[in-house]
Protein backbone atom coordinates (compact mmCIF):
# COMPACT_ATOMS: atom_id res chain seq x y z
CA UNK A 1 0.00 0.00 0.00
CA UNK A 2 1.62 3.15 -1.08
CA UNK A 3 1.33 6.41 0.90
CA UNK A 4 2.12 10.04 1.24
CA UNK A 5 3.56 12.70 3.58
CA UNK A 6 1.13 15.03 1.40
CA UNK A 7 -2.30 13.78 2.47
CA UNK A 8 -2.86 17.00 4.48
CA UNK A 9 -2.28 20.81 3.97
CA UNK A 10 0.55 21.91 1.72
CA UNK A 11 3.90 22.91 3.47
CA UNK A 12 4.51 25.27 1.32
CA UNK A 13 3.96 28.68 1.20
CA UNK A 14 0.83 29.90 -0.60
CA UNK A 15 0.99 30.92 -4.05
CA UNK A 16 0.93 34.45 -4.81
CA UNK A 17 -0.04 36.46 -8.05
CA UNK A 18 2.81 38.88 -9.18
CA UNK A 19 1.30 42.60 -9.18
CA UNK A 20 2.87 45.32 -11.55
CA UNK A 21 2.67 48.47 -9.78
CA UNK A 22 1.72 51.62 -12.61
CA UNK A 23 1.59 55.04 -12.91
CA UNK A 24 -2.18 56.30 -12.00
CA UNK A 25 -3.23 59.47 -13.73
CA UNK A 26 -6.56 60.79 -15.09
CA UNK A 27 -7.72 57.40 -16.74
CA UNK A 28 -11.69 58.76 -17.07
CA UNK A 29 -10.53 61.39 -19.42
CA UNK A 30 -8.13 58.72 -20.74
CA UNK A 31 -10.89 56.53 -21.84
CA UNK A 32 -13.26 59.25 -23.06
CA UNK A 33 -10.94 60.57 -25.54
CA UNK A 34 -10.03 57.08 -26.57
CA UNK A 35 -13.58 55.85 -27.29
CA UNK A 36 -13.81 59.60 -29.28
CA UNK A 37 -11.25 58.55 -31.67
CA UNK A 38 -12.88 56.13 -33.42
CA UNK A 39 -16.23 57.72 -33.76
CA UNK A 40 -16.71 58.92 -37.47
CA UNK A 41 -17.96 62.79 -37.95
CA UNK A 42 -15.61 63.70 -34.67
CA UNK A 43 -12.42 64.48 -36.08
CA UNK A 44 -12.79 68.04 -34.87
CA UNK A 45 -12.87 66.50 -31.22
CA UNK A 46 -9.24 65.26 -32.38
CA UNK A 47 -7.23 67.66 -33.51
CA UNK A 48 -3.62 66.38 -33.55
CA UNK A 49 -4.05 62.93 -32.55
CA UNK A 50 -4.20 59.85 -34.43
CA UNK A 51 -4.34 56.51 -34.03
CA UNK A 52 -2.99 58.26 -30.18
CA UNK A 53 -4.32 60.08 -26.76
CA UNK A 54 -3.31 63.21 -25.65
CA UNK A 55 -3.41 62.95 -21.80
CA UNK A 56 -2.52 66.48 -19.80
CA UNK A 57 0.15 66.29 -17.80
CA UNK A 58 -0.35 68.87 -15.01
CA UNK A 59 3.37 69.40 -14.68
CA UNK A 60 4.18 69.93 -18.57
CA UNK A 61 3.49 71.52 -21.53
CA UNK A 62 4.40 68.98 -23.85
CA UNK A 63 1.27 66.63 -24.42
CA UNK A 64 1.82 62.45 -23.16
CA UNK A 65 0.53 60.28 -26.36
CA UNK A 66 -0.84 56.59 -25.11
CA UNK A 67 -1.64 53.82 -27.18
CA UNK A 68 -4.44 51.51 -26.89
CA UNK A 69 -2.52 48.94 -25.45
CA UNK A 70 -0.18 51.47 -22.83
CA UNK A 71 -3.54 52.73 -21.91
CA UNK A 72 -4.76 48.91 -21.69
CA UNK A 73 -1.46 48.29 -19.62
CA UNK A 74 -2.05 51.96 -17.81
CA UNK A 75 -5.57 50.30 -16.41
CA UNK A 76 -4.37 46.77 -15.74
CA UNK A 77 -1.48 48.75 -13.38
CA UNK A 78 -4.30 50.22 -11.55
CA UNK A 79 -5.89 47.03 -11.28
CA UNK A 80 -3.36 45.66 -9.52
CA UNK A 81 -2.86 48.38 -6.67
CA UNK A 82 -6.35 47.77 -6.74
CA UNK A 83 -5.82 44.31 -5.79
CA UNK A 84 -2.76 44.93 -3.49
CA UNK A 85 -5.51 46.99 -1.50
CA UNK A 86 -7.73 44.36 -1.40
CA UNK A 87 -10.57 45.94 -3.28
CA UNK A 88 -11.50 43.20 -5.66
CA UNK A 89 -14.35 44.81 -7.13
CA UNK A 90 -12.44 47.89 -7.90
CA UNK A 91 -9.54 46.00 -9.02
CA UNK A 92 -12.11 43.85 -11.54
CA UNK A 93 -13.22 47.18 -12.91
CA UNK A 94 -10.13 48.41 -13.96
CA UNK A 95 -8.86 45.01 -15.46
CA UNK A 96 -12.46 45.20 -17.31
CA UNK A 97 -11.42 48.43 -18.91
CA UNK A 98 -8.05 47.05 -19.98
CA UNK A 99 -9.45 43.97 -21.67
CA UNK A 100 -12.26 46.17 -23.69
CA UNK A 101 -9.57 48.87 -25.01
CA UNK A 102 -6.83 46.35 -25.67
CA UNK A 103 -6.36 45.70 -29.53
CA UNK A 104 -7.13 42.45 -30.20
CA UNK A 105 -4.24 41.02 -32.00
CA UNK A 106 -1.85 41.68 -28.31
CA UNK A 107 -2.87 38.07 -27.22
CA UNK A 108 -0.13 37.72 -24.67
CA UNK A 109 -1.31 41.20 -22.96
CA UNK A 110 -5.13 40.20 -23.23
CA UNK A 111 -4.12 36.85 -21.26
CA UNK A 112 -2.43 38.66 -18.36
CA UNK A 113 -5.54 40.78 -18.13
CA UNK A 114 -7.86 37.35 -17.80
CA UNK A 115 -5.78 36.19 -15.57
CA UNK A 116 -5.70 39.38 -13.33
CA UNK A 117 -9.01 39.17 -13.35
CA UNK A 118 -9.71 35.95 -12.49
CA UNK A 119 -7.47 36.37 -9.39
CA UNK A 120 -9.75 38.95 -7.95
CA UNK A 121 -11.80 36.71 -8.36
CA UNK A 122 -10.56 34.25 -6.66
CA UNK A 123 -10.04 36.25 -3.60
CA UNK A 124 -14.26 36.65 -4.05
CA UNK A 125 -14.36 33.15 -3.87
CA UNK A 126 -16.12 33.01 -7.72
CA UNK A 127 -15.24 29.58 -8.81
CA UNK A 128 -17.14 30.00 -11.97
CA UNK A 129 -15.51 33.13 -12.55
CA UNK A 130 -12.28 31.81 -12.16
CA UNK A 131 -12.56 29.27 -14.50
CA UNK A 132 -14.32 31.43 -17.15
CA UNK A 133 -11.75 34.04 -16.88
CA UNK A 134 -8.53 31.74 -16.84
CA UNK A 135 -10.00 29.49 -19.94
CA UNK A 136 -10.45 33.10 -21.87
CA UNK A 137 -6.75 33.53 -20.78
CA UNK A 138 -5.63 30.39 -22.42
CA UNK A 139 -7.36 30.64 -25.49
CA UNK A 140 -4.99 33.59 -26.11
CA UNK A 141 -1.73 31.15 -24.40
CA UNK A 142 -2.80 27.31 -23.65
CA UNK A 143 0.90 27.24 -21.60
CA UNK A 144 -0.33 30.01 -19.49
CA UNK A 145 1.24 28.12 -16.47
CA UNK A 146 -0.60 30.86 -13.72
CA UNK A 147 -3.81 30.64 -15.67
CA UNK A 148 -3.69 26.56 -15.18
CA UNK A 149 -2.69 26.62 -12.19
CA UNK A 150 -5.29 28.98 -10.63
CA UNK A 151 -8.44 27.06 -13.16
CA UNK A 152 -7.28 23.96 -10.81
CA UNK A 153 -7.15 25.77 -7.97
CA UNK A 154 -10.78 26.78 -8.83
CA UNK A 155 -11.92 23.18 -10.27
CA UNK A 156 -10.33 21.56 -6.61
CA UNK A 157 -12.68 23.95 -5.12
CA UNK A 158 -15.44 22.88 -6.92
CA UNK A 159 -14.63 19.27 -6.46
CA UNK A 160 -14.17 18.79 -10.06
CA UNK A 161 -11.31 16.44 -9.65
CA UNK A 162 -10.85 15.19 -13.19
CA UNK A 163 -10.44 19.18 -15.05
CA UNK A 164 -8.78 20.14 -12.00
CA UNK A 165 -6.12 16.98 -12.40
CA UNK A 166 -5.59 17.63 -16.07
CA UNK A 167 -4.55 21.34 -15.30
CA UNK A 168 -2.17 20.50 -12.67
CA UNK A 169 -0.55 18.38 -14.98
CA UNK A 170 -0.29 20.30 -17.35
CA UNK A 171 1.54 22.68 -15.03
CA UNK A 172 3.85 19.98 -13.72
CA UNK A 173 4.99 19.05 -17.49
CA UNK A 174 5.68 22.71 -18.22
CA UNK A 175 7.47 23.17 -14.87
CA UNK A 176 9.43 19.78 -15.44
CA UNK A 177 8.27 18.92 -12.11
CA UNK A 178 9.63 22.08 -10.20
CA UNK A 179 6.83 23.76 -9.06
CA UNK A 180 6.24 22.52 -5.68
CA UNK A 181 2.56 23.89 -4.75
CA UNK A 182 1.28 22.15 -8.08
CA UNK A 183 3.24 18.81 -7.20
CA UNK A 184 1.42 18.63 -3.54
CA UNK A 185 -1.82 19.54 -5.42
CA UNK A 186 -1.13 16.73 -7.78
CA UNK A 187 -0.86 13.99 -5.27
CA UNK A 188 -3.81 15.42 -3.10
CA UNK A 189 -5.80 15.41 -6.17
CA UNK A 190 -4.85 11.66 -7.83
CA UNK A 191 -6.04 10.52 -4.17
CA UNK A 192 -9.64 11.94 -4.41
CA UNK A 193 -10.22 11.09 -7.82
CA UNK A 194 -8.37 7.64 -7.13
CA UNK A 195 -11.53 6.96 -4.26
CA UNK A 196 -13.95 8.39 -6.16
CA UNK A 197 -13.57 5.67 -9.08
CA UNK A 198 -12.62 3.18 -6.60
CA UNK A 199 -15.80 3.80 -4.78
CA UNK A 200 -17.78 2.93 -8.18
CA UNK A 201 -15.54 0.37 -9.43
CA UNK A 202 -15.90 -1.93 -6.18
CA UNK A 203 -20.06 -1.68 -6.28
CA UNK A 204 -19.80 -3.76 -9.72
CA UNK A 205 -16.90 -5.76 -8.78
CA UNK A 206 -17.12 -9.43 -9.30
CA UNK A 207 -15.46 -12.46 -7.06
CA UNK A 208 -12.58 -13.40 -8.48
CA UNK A 209 -9.92 -16.02 -6.72
CA UNK A 210 -6.42 -15.04 -7.13
CA UNK A 211 -4.00 -17.12 -8.61
CA UNK A 212 -3.27 -20.43 -6.92
CA UNK A 213 0.27 -19.02 -6.17
CA UNK A 214 -0.65 -16.25 -4.29
CA UNK A 215 -3.46 -19.18 -2.79
CA UNK A 216 -0.92 -21.20 -1.25
CA UNK A 217 1.57 -18.14 -0.31
CA UNK A 218 -1.39 -17.41 2.03
CA UNK A 219 -2.29 -20.66 3.64
CA UNK A 220 1.54 -21.09 4.12
CA UNK A 221 2.21 -17.75 6.03
CA UNK A 222 -0.14 -19.13 9.01
CA UNK A 223 1.71 -22.16 10.81
CA UNK A 224 -0.70 -23.14 13.48
CA UNK A 225 -3.99 -22.86 11.37
CA UNK A 226 -6.51 -26.19 12.51
CA UNK A 227 -8.05 -26.12 9.15
CA UNK A 228 -4.98 -25.58 6.72
CA UNK A 229 -3.68 -28.43 8.55
CA UNK A 230 -6.51 -30.73 8.45
CA UNK A 231 -6.54 -29.55 4.45
CA UNK A 232 -2.92 -31.38 3.78
CA UNK A 233 -3.42 -33.81 6.42
CA UNK A 234 -2.83 -37.58 5.47
CA UNK A 235 -3.97 -39.01 8.53
CA UNK A 236 -7.67 -38.18 7.60
CA UNK A 237 -8.19 -39.75 4.17
CA UNK A 238 -10.66 -38.39 1.99
CA UNK A 239 -12.48 -42.00 1.49
CA UNK A 240 -13.64 -43.84 -1.42
CA UNK A 241 -16.05 -42.85 -3.51
CA UNK A 242 -18.34 -39.83 -4.32
CA UNK A 243 -17.21 -37.23 -1.49
CA UNK A 244 -18.97 -34.01 -0.43
CA UNK A 245 -18.98 -30.83 1.67
CA UNK A 246 -15.98 -30.41 3.70
CA UNK A 247 -14.07 -33.55 2.19
CA UNK A 248 -14.94 -32.51 -1.45
CA UNK A 249 -13.41 -29.27 -0.24
CA UNK A 250 -10.04 -30.99 0.88
CA UNK A 251 -9.93 -32.75 -2.23
CA UNK A 252 -10.20 -29.69 -4.39
CA UNK A 253 -7.61 -28.02 -2.09
CA UNK A 254 -5.23 -30.78 -2.67
CA UNK A 255 -5.96 -31.12 -6.94
CA UNK A 256 -5.93 -27.08 -6.93
CA UNK A 257 -9.64 -27.20 -8.26
CA UNK A 258 -9.75 -23.87 -6.00
CA UNK A 259 -13.15 -22.96 -7.72
CA UNK A 260 -15.15 -25.74 -6.05
CA UNK A 261 -13.99 -24.80 -2.55
CA UNK A 262 -16.54 -22.02 -2.16
CA UNK A 263 -19.57 -24.43 -2.90
CA UNK A 264 -18.68 -27.25 -1.32
CA UNK A 265 -17.62 -25.59 1.75
CA UNK A 266 -21.42 -24.07 1.32
CA UNK A 267 -22.83 -27.64 1.03
CA UNK A 268 -21.60 -28.59 4.45
CA UNK A 269 -22.76 -26.05 5.74
CA UNK A 270 -26.02 -26.60 4.90
CA UNK A 271 -26.08 -29.92 5.69
CA UNK A 272 -27.75 -31.07 9.15
CA UNK A 273 -26.49 -31.26 11.90
CA UNK A 274 -26.05 -34.61 12.31
CA UNK A 275 -24.97 -35.05 8.84
CA UNK A 276 -22.32 -32.47 9.23
CA UNK A 277 -19.10 -32.96 11.20
CA UNK A 278 -17.12 -30.06 10.02
CA UNK A 279 -19.19 -27.24 10.07
CA UNK A 280 -16.82 -24.75 11.53
CA UNK A 281 -13.81 -26.09 9.24
CA UNK A 282 -16.58 -25.74 6.46
CA UNK A 283 -17.21 -21.87 8.01
CA UNK A 284 -13.67 -20.54 7.94
CA UNK A 285 -12.77 -22.46 4.48
CA UNK A 286 -14.98 -20.63 2.78
CA UNK A 287 -14.58 -17.48 4.74
CA UNK A 288 -10.93 -17.70 3.85
CA UNK A 289 -11.74 -17.95 -0.25
CA UNK A 290 -14.85 -15.25 -0.08
CA UNK A 291 -11.65 -13.00 1.21
CA UNK A 292 -9.35 -14.03 -1.19
CA UNK A 293 -11.60 -13.72 -4.00
CA UNK A 294 -12.88 -10.01 -2.83
CA UNK A 295 -16.08 -10.94 -1.10
CA UNK A 296 -15.88 -9.30 2.22
CA UNK A 297 -19.29 -8.95 3.30
CA UNK A 298 -19.91 -12.31 3.22
CA UNK A 299 -16.29 -13.51 4.66
CA UNK A 300 -17.42 -10.73 7.68
CA UNK A 301 -20.61 -13.04 7.81
CA UNK A 302 -18.79 -16.68 7.97
CA UNK A 303 -15.92 -14.92 10.57
CA UNK A 304 -18.89 -13.72 12.66
CA UNK A 305 -20.37 -17.01 12.82
CA UNK A 306 -17.03 -19.00 13.60
CA UNK A 307 -16.26 -16.25 16.53
CA UNK A 308 -19.80 -16.05 17.89
CA UNK A 309 -20.20 -20.26 18.07
CA UNK A 310 -19.96 -21.25 21.87
CA UNK A 311 -19.08 -24.52 20.41
CA UNK A 312 -16.09 -23.84 18.85
CA UNK A 313 -12.40 -25.21 18.77
CA UNK A 314 -10.17 -22.13 20.26
CA UNK A 315 -7.39 -22.27 17.25
CA UNK A 316 -10.01 -21.78 15.17
CA UNK A 317 -11.61 -18.99 16.64
CA UNK A 318 -8.17 -17.54 17.00
CA UNK A 319 -7.39 -17.94 13.22
CA UNK A 320 -10.50 -16.81 12.46
CA UNK A 321 -9.81 -13.62 14.50
CA UNK A 322 -6.75 -12.84 12.89
CA UNK A 323 -7.77 -13.19 9.22
CA UNK A 324 -10.77 -10.99 10.27
CA UNK A 325 -7.87 -8.50 11.77
CA UNK A 326 -5.94 -9.05 8.01
CA UNK A 327 -9.36 -8.06 6.57
CA UNK A 328 -9.55 -5.37 8.50
CA UNK A 329 -6.53 -3.58 8.30
CA UNK A 330 -7.08 -4.24 4.62
CA UNK A 331 -10.43 -2.40 4.42
CA UNK A 332 -8.25 0.62 6.55
CA UNK A 333 -10.96 -0.36 9.88
CA UNK A 334 -7.49 0.07 11.90
CA UNK A 335 -9.39 0.32 15.27
CA UNK A 336 -11.52 -2.70 14.22
CA UNK A 337 -8.41 -4.43 13.38
CA UNK A 338 -6.68 -3.79 16.24
CA UNK A 339 -9.40 -5.11 18.46
CA UNK A 340 -9.43 -8.18 16.45
CA UNK A 341 -5.75 -8.81 17.48
CA UNK A 342 -6.24 -7.92 21.02
CA UNK A 343 -8.75 -10.59 21.41
CA UNK A 344 -7.15 -13.09 19.49
CA UNK A 345 -3.92 -12.42 21.31
CA UNK A 346 -6.79 -12.93 25.07
CA UNK A 347 -7.85 -16.47 23.42
CA UNK A 348 -4.20 -18.02 22.59
CA UNK A 349 -1.51 -15.90 24.48
CA UNK A 350 0.42 -19.00 22.96
CA UNK A 351 -0.45 -19.20 19.65
CA UNK A 352 2.87 -17.61 17.25
CA UNK A 353 0.24 -16.40 14.54
CA UNK A 354 -1.32 -13.85 16.76
CA UNK A 355 1.69 -12.11 17.12
CA UNK A 356 3.78 -12.54 13.49
CA UNK A 357 0.54 -11.25 11.80
CA UNK A 358 -0.14 -8.25 14.12
CA UNK A 359 3.51 -7.60 13.61
CA UNK A 360 3.29 -7.30 10.06
CA UNK A 361 0.35 -5.01 10.60
CA UNK A 362 2.53 -2.79 12.89
CA UNK A 363 5.38 -2.56 10.15
CA UNK A 364 2.52 -0.89 8.26
CA UNK A 365 1.60 1.19 10.52
CA UNK A 366 4.96 2.18 11.08
CA UNK A 367 5.31 1.27 14.16
CA UNK A 368 8.72 -0.35 14.00
CA UNK A 369 9.94 -0.76 17.45
CA UNK A 370 6.41 -2.95 18.44
CA UNK A 371 6.14 -5.03 15.04
CA UNK A 372 9.88 -6.06 16.50
CA UNK A 373 8.39 -6.98 20.18
CA UNK A 374 5.30 -9.07 17.88
CA UNK A 375 7.96 -11.03 15.68
CA UNK A 376 10.31 -11.58 18.85
CA UNK A 377 7.11 -12.99 20.73
CA UNK A 378 6.23 -15.39 17.26
CA UNK A 379 9.75 -16.71 17.02
CA UNK A 380 10.06 -17.33 20.69
CA UNK A 381 6.51 -19.28 20.67
CA UNK A 382 7.73 -21.07 17.05
CA UNK A 383 10.93 -20.62 16.80
CA UNK A 384 10.82 -23.30 13.86
CA UNK A 385 8.75 -20.99 11.38
CA UNK A 386 10.61 -19.67 8.89
CA UNK A 387 8.67 -16.64 7.49
CA UNK A 388 8.19 -15.69 11.15
CA UNK A 389 12.03 -15.71 11.43
CA UNK A 390 13.20 -13.56 8.42
CA UNK A 391 9.84 -10.95 9.17
CA UNK A 392 11.69 -10.27 12.24
CA UNK A 393 14.72 -9.87 10.29
CA UNK A 394 13.25 -7.24 7.88
CA UNK A 395 11.52 -5.68 11.45
CA UNK A 396 15.32 -5.36 13.05
CA UNK A 397 16.77 -3.77 9.52
CA UNK A 398 14.15 -1.39 9.47
CA UNK A 399 14.72 -0.61 13.01
CA UNK A 400 18.46 -0.50 12.56
CA UNK A 401 18.22 1.88 9.96
CA UNK A 402 15.80 4.28 11.30
CA UNK A 403 17.69 4.26 14.44
CA UNK A 404 21.66 4.54 12.74
CA UNK A 405 22.84 1.60 14.61
CA UNK A 406 25.79 0.13 12.63
CA UNK A 407 26.09 -2.49 15.40
CA UNK A 408 22.58 -3.75 15.18
CA UNK A 409 22.33 -3.71 11.67
CA UNK A 410 25.92 -5.36 10.77
CA UNK A 411 23.85 -8.14 13.47
CA UNK A 412 21.02 -7.87 11.67
CA UNK A 413 23.02 -9.06 8.18
CA UNK A 414 24.43 -11.63 9.95
CA UNK A 415 21.00 -12.80 10.86
CA UNK A 416 19.66 -12.80 7.05
CA UNK A 417 22.52 -14.90 6.57
CA UNK A 418 22.14 -17.63 9.22
CA UNK A 419 18.30 -17.46 8.00
CA UNK A 420 18.95 -18.39 4.30
CA UNK A 421 21.10 -21.50 5.51
CA UNK A 422 18.70 -22.41 7.74
CA UNK A 423 15.72 -22.07 5.69
CA UNK A 424 16.87 -23.02 2.51
CA UNK A 425 13.79 -24.35 1.33
CA UNK A 426 11.63 -21.15 2.27
CA UNK A 427 11.56 -18.44 -0.91
CA UNK A 428 10.82 -15.55 1.01
CA UNK A 429 13.85 -15.89 2.90
CA UNK A 430 15.09 -15.25 0.12
CA UNK A 431 13.21 -12.59 -1.79
CA UNK A 432 13.03 -10.57 1.66
CA UNK A 433 17.29 -10.44 2.28
CA UNK A 434 17.10 -9.99 -1.35
CA UNK A 435 14.95 -6.80 -1.35
CA UNK A 436 17.19 -5.75 1.71
CA UNK A 437 20.42 -6.24 -0.54
CA UNK A 438 18.82 -4.26 -3.19
CA UNK A 439 18.35 -1.29 -0.98
CA UNK A 440 21.94 -1.98 -0.01
CA UNK A 441 22.89 -1.53 -3.31
CA UNK A 442 24.70 -5.10 -3.36
CA UNK A 443 22.99 -5.88 -6.67
CA UNK A 444 24.68 -8.73 -7.33
CA UNK A 445 24.39 -10.38 -4.36
CA UNK A 446 20.64 -9.77 -4.34
CA UNK A 447 19.95 -11.29 -8.30
CA UNK A 448 21.57 -14.38 -6.64
CA UNK A 449 18.94 -14.62 -3.53
CA UNK A 450 16.39 -13.87 -6.25
CA UNK A 451 17.31 -16.66 -8.50
CA UNK A 452 17.73 -18.99 -5.81
CA UNK A 453 13.83 -18.06 -4.75
CA UNK A 454 13.09 -18.84 -8.29
CA UNK A 455 14.90 -22.45 -7.47
CA UNK A 456 12.26 -22.97 -4.52
CA UNK A 457 9.40 -21.62 -6.15
CA UNK A 458 9.58 -21.38 -10.05
CA UNK A 459 5.99 -20.16 -10.45
CA UNK A 460 6.86 -17.33 -8.00
CA UNK A 461 5.73 -14.32 -10.32
CA UNK A 462 6.68 -11.50 -7.84
CA UNK A 463 10.37 -12.74 -7.84
CA UNK A 464 9.98 -12.16 -11.57
CA UNK A 465 9.16 -8.60 -11.18
CA UNK A 466 11.80 -7.93 -8.02
CA UNK A 467 14.52 -9.17 -10.60
CA UNK A 468 13.18 -6.59 -13.15
CA UNK A 469 13.05 -3.66 -10.76
CA UNK A 470 16.80 -4.59 -9.61
CA UNK A 471 17.57 -4.36 -13.40
CA UNK A 472 16.07 -0.84 -13.68
CA UNK A 473 18.35 0.23 -10.08
CA UNK A 474 21.62 -2.08 -10.92
CA UNK A 475 22.39 -1.20 -14.46
CA UNK A 476 19.17 0.92 -15.62
CA UNK A 477 18.39 -1.54 -18.31
CA UNK A 478 15.01 -0.65 -18.96
CA UNK A 479 14.33 -3.37 -22.01
CA UNK A 480 15.74 -6.41 -19.71
CA UNK A 481 13.33 -4.94 -16.57
CA UNK A 482 10.63 -4.95 -19.08
CA UNK A 483 10.88 -8.62 -20.12
CA UNK A 484 11.23 -9.83 -16.77
CA UNK A 485 7.99 -8.09 -15.82
CA UNK A 486 6.39 -9.32 -18.80
CA UNK A 487 7.71 -13.25 -18.23
CA UNK A 488 5.84 -12.61 -14.63
CA UNK A 489 2.78 -12.25 -16.35
CA UNK A 490 2.82 -14.89 -18.97
CA UNK A 491 3.75 -16.84 -15.37
CA UNK A 492 0.53 -15.91 -13.78
CA UNK A 493 -1.64 -13.70 -15.85
CA UNK A 494 -3.15 -12.72 -12.07
CA UNK A 495 -0.43 -11.25 -10.69
CA UNK A 496 -1.33 -8.04 -9.59
CA UNK A 497 2.49 -6.77 -8.66
CA UNK A 498 3.37 -7.45 -11.88
CA UNK A 499 0.78 -5.25 -14.25
CA UNK A 500 1.30 -2.61 -12.09
CA UNK A 501 4.92 -2.30 -12.02
CA UNK A 502 4.61 -2.80 -15.59
CA UNK A 503 2.34 0.08 -15.99
CA UNK A 504 4.88 2.35 -14.24
CA UNK A 505 8.07 1.47 -15.85
CA UNK A 506 5.58 2.02 -19.58
CA UNK A 507 4.15 5.69 -18.33
CA UNK A 508 8.58 6.23 -17.71
CA UNK A 509 9.02 5.39 -21.20
CA UNK A 510 6.26 7.63 -22.30
CA UNK A 511 3.89 4.01 -23.43
CA UNK A 512 0.89 5.98 -22.07
CA UNK A 513 -1.42 3.89 -23.84
CA UNK A 514 -0.40 0.95 -22.87
CA UNK A 515 0.08 1.74 -19.25
CA UNK A 516 -3.44 2.45 -18.88
CA UNK A 517 -4.26 -0.65 -20.13
CA UNK A 518 -1.64 -2.23 -17.56
CA UNK A 519 -3.31 -0.22 -14.85
CA UNK A 520 -6.65 -1.42 -16.23
CA UNK A 521 -5.79 -5.29 -15.38
CA UNK A 522 -4.21 -4.71 -12.31
CA UNK A 523 -7.70 -2.92 -11.08
CA UNK A 524 -9.25 -6.04 -12.26
CA UNK A 525 -7.60 -8.01 -10.28
CA UNK A 526 -7.64 -5.36 -6.70
CA UNK A 527 -9.70 -7.14 -3.93
CA UNK A 528 -10.11 -4.17 -1.67
CA UNK A 529 -11.29 -0.74 -2.29
CA UNK A 530 -7.78 0.37 -1.25
CA UNK A 531 -5.90 -1.73 -3.34
CA UNK A 532 -7.94 0.20 -5.97
CA UNK A 533 -7.48 3.42 -5.11
CA UNK A 534 -3.85 3.36 -5.66
CA UNK A 535 -4.27 1.72 -9.16
CA UNK A 536 -6.45 4.24 -10.13
CA UNK A 537 -4.33 7.09 -8.77
CA UNK A 538 -1.67 5.43 -11.11
CA UNK A 539 -4.03 5.11 -14.29
CA UNK A 540 -5.85 8.71 -14.09
CA UNK A 541 -2.22 10.37 -13.54
CA UNK A 542 -1.06 8.47 -17.06
CA UNK A 543 -4.58 9.19 -18.63
CA UNK A 544 -4.17 12.87 -17.66
CA UNK A 545 -0.34 13.25 -19.09
CA UNK A 546 -1.59 11.30 -22.03
CA UNK A 547 -4.50 14.29 -22.31
CA UNK A 548 -2.65 17.45 -21.73
CA UNK A 549 0.70 15.81 -23.64
CA UNK A 550 -1.53 15.24 -26.81
CA UNK A 551 -2.91 19.02 -26.26
CA UNK A 552 0.36 20.66 -25.92
CA UNK A 553 2.96 19.03 -27.27
CA UNK A 554 4.69 18.87 -24.26
CA UNK A 555 6.76 15.32 -23.22
CA UNK A 556 6.60 12.88 -23.10
CA UNK A 557 7.46 12.76 -19.30
CA UNK A 558 6.07 11.32 -16.00
CA UNK A 559 3.73 12.65 -13.29
CA UNK A 560 4.85 10.42 -10.92
CA UNK A 561 2.14 10.50 -7.32
CA UNK A 562 3.41 9.60 -4.03
CA UNK A 563 0.31 7.05 -3.04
Amino acid sequence: MATSSSSGGSPFPKWQIALAVGATGAIGLGYWYLRQQYKEGKKANLTGIKNSISIDDASQDTPITETPLQLAQRFKNEGNLQFKKGKYDEAISFYNKAIEVCPEGQKLDLATFYQNRAAAYEQLKKWSSVITDCTKALEQNQKYEKALFRRAKAYEAIKDWENCLDDVTAVCLIQNFQHQNALVMADRVLKELGKQHAAEAIKVRKPRLPSNQFIKTYFTSFSEDPVYKKLISTEEPIGEGDVSGFLKAKLAFATENFEEIIPACTEEINSSESESHFIMEALSLRASFLLLSGGHKDALEDFKSIIEATNCDVKIKVNTLIKRASLHMQLDNIEECLEDFAKAAELGPDISDVFHHRGQVKLLMDKTEEARQDFSRAVELNPDFAIAVVQKCYADYRYAMISQNVAMLMQNISDFKKATERFSSCAEVFVLYGQVLTERQEFAEADKLYLKALEIEPYNATVLVHRGLLQLQWKGNIEQAVELMKDAIKLDEKCEFAYETLGTVEVQRGNLVVAVDLFDKAIGLARTETEMTHLFSLKDAAISQLKVTTKLGIGPQLLKPNI
